[in-house]
C-alpha cells in the first residue's frame, strides 16, 4: 500500500499533471489517498512526482 499526498499546487501545473492529480483524486494540498502499490499507480506517481509525497502505508 502507498499513500500519496498532494504537497504543491497545481495551479502551475501541465495539463495532464492536472489530469493525472485528479483521477488520483487529489484536488488541494494536503488531500491523500491510500491505493495498492502496482505498475499503473507507479506510473502516475512518475507524471507528477514533483507535486506529490509518496509513503508506504
Amino acid at each position: 500500500m502507498k499513500k500519496v499526498t498532494l504537497v504543491k499546487s497545481l495551479i502551475g501545473a501541465k495539463p495532464n499533471q492536472k489530469a493525472t492529480a485528479k483521477s488520483l483524486g487529489l484536488c488541494k494540498i494536503g488531500d491523500f489517498i491510500v491505493h495498492e502499490d502496482n505498475a499503473v499507480l507507479a506510473g502516475k506517481i512518475k507524471v507528477i512526482s514533483h507535486l506529490v509525497k509518496t509513503e508506504n502505508a
